[in-house]
């Protein structure tokens, strides 16, 4: 039996925060902040690290540090993500 927890699913779908990110990043490729998703540092983290671990969509999330409100996704700091506009591949 594994000593970890699975880790829960996202509570946002996909399609759902891809269109959030749209609708906050002026262009596609923009970083935009993490904290402009308007969830709590508790689900932001806990959204971002589950779609992170996923192989087939992580590769389409691109996390930065710069400044700003700093988050813990998946023990890596980040403050701004970019959703590459090819995960419409997988939605």
């Amino acid at each position: 039996m594994a000593a970890h927890a699975a880790t829960p699913a996202p509570i946002i779908p996909l399609q759902e925060l891809y269109r959030i990110y749209t609708s906050i990043a002026p262009k596609p490729g923009v970083p935009v902040p993490l904290s402009a998703f308007n969830m709590s540092q508790r689900e932001t983290e806990r959204v971002f690290s589950a779609y992170d671990e996923d192989y087939h969509i992580s590769r389409y999330f691109h996390f930065h540090d710069k400044h700003g409100d700093m988050y813990s996704i998946n023990g890596e700091t980040a403050t701004h993500v970019v959703i590459d506009p090819d995960i419409r591949l997988v939605l």
